[in-house]
């Protein structure tokens, strides 16, 4: 008895840390829109203008900035379940891959990406979707397949995300964050190894008890 409480408590935990991360900053992207559109700050000029020195400091602070109100309620929903996924999933690594794809994705934008302002955090979004997914490829375990299925699943169309397409959308985020999300699965594929349940386990027949 003292251990079915013991492990639920542990799962309550677990889901609140999962959540409590991905919602604050959430919280903070829209405060920052709310602070830009009441103040009517000049947003576009904090995203990143590729290989230029005052485009460096949008590395850090594009993601957070957002065009319009359409733009920050597409990506919303989406981030928001991204990264409680991987938090929930990947505990031990979850705080370095968010890091390493908000971070690689900027850098990748930088140095490849057209010579306009690119903003938003669409690009971190890919690079979740693309880590999610390659997970499921480089780890080959129950839990990492089923997750890379069902984000297929719901997520899959996409993928046209990253191709030229629409006026105004920095497609080069969505492809570098999607590249960038590979890279970081495959660093961390042996981090936070999947335990199997007993149920999952596979029983060697003794040759000496047929029966």
């Amino acid at each position: 008895m003292q251990e079915e409480i013991n492990n639920t408590g542990f799962k309550l935990t677990k889901g609140r840390k999962s959540i409590i991360f991905p919602c604050a900053f959430v919280i903070f992207i829209w405060l920052v829109y709310l602070s830009q559109t009441a103040y009517n700050i000049p947003f576009a000029h904090y995203g990143i203008l590729p290989r230029t020195i005052r485009g460096l400091s949008g590395i850090l602070s594009a993601p957070l900035i957002h065009a319009d109100l359409s733009h920050i309620i597409s990506n919303t929903p989406t981030l928001l379940i991204l990264s409680v996924t991987v938090i929930y999933f990947y505990p031990d690594s979850s705080l370095k891959v968010l890091a390493s794809i908000y971070l690689l994705t900027g850098v990748l934008v930088w140095l490849f990406a057209r010579p306009v302002y690119h903003l938003g955090a669409s690009g971190i979004v890919y690079g979740l979707l693309g880590f999610l997914f390659f997970s499921g490829v480089f780890r080959r375990d129950n839990r990492s397949i089923a997750i890379a299925l069902l984000i297929t699943f719901l997520y899959g169309g996409l993928i046209w995300g990253v191709l030229p397409g629409a006026q105004g959308i920095s497609w080069e985020s969505h492809l570098f964050g999607g590249f960038s999300g590979i890279i970081v699965a495959f660093i961390f594929r042996k981090h936070d190894p999947y335990i199997k349940y007993d149920w999952e386990k596979e029983e060697i027949p003794d040759e000496n008890n047929p029966g």
